[in-house]
């Protein structure tokens, strides 16, 4: 037996601009959202949500866990500017110069990668 990932959850000062930032991000419908903070997933119920909770200080630090992104029909370039138009960042946490990944950041400051390789050409790769 294993576990399975239900949720992976993040805060936020202002939940509702996060979570309408990922869904835009992933594709995915806010599914549940009041005064405490946004879930989304999903909209087939399939796979994990995103649960954003309802936080007062800003973010100060790196952070520990991040999510790691594949453009999906796209190249990695159209990728970043849909994602820049979303409302993401290019941020400098210390990758090198010559890195394959692009780090970004949501609107609150919480780094996220979009790598090299799309969805097609990983899948091609196996």
């Amino acid at each position: 037996m294993t576990s399975r990932i239900a949720a992976i959850s993040m805060v936020a000062i202002d939940p509702q601009r996060v979570a309408e930032f990922w869904g835009g991000v992933l594709g995915w419908p806010i599914l549940q959202s009041d005064d405490t903070g946004a879930d989304i997933g999903p909209a087939d119920g399939s796979g994990f949500r995103l649960e954003i909770g309802r936080v007062a200080d800003e973010k100060l630090v790196k952070n520990r866990i991040h999510l790691d992104l594949r453009a999906d029909g796209t190249s990695q370039d159209e990728e970043v500017r849909r994602l820049l138009d979303l409302g993401a960042k290019r941020i400098d946490v210390g990758q090198p110069a010559d890195a394959t990944w692009i780090v970004l950041a949501d609107p609150e400051g919480n780094e996220f990668c979009l790598l090299l390789r799309t969805v097609q050409e990983a899948a091609g790769a196996d």
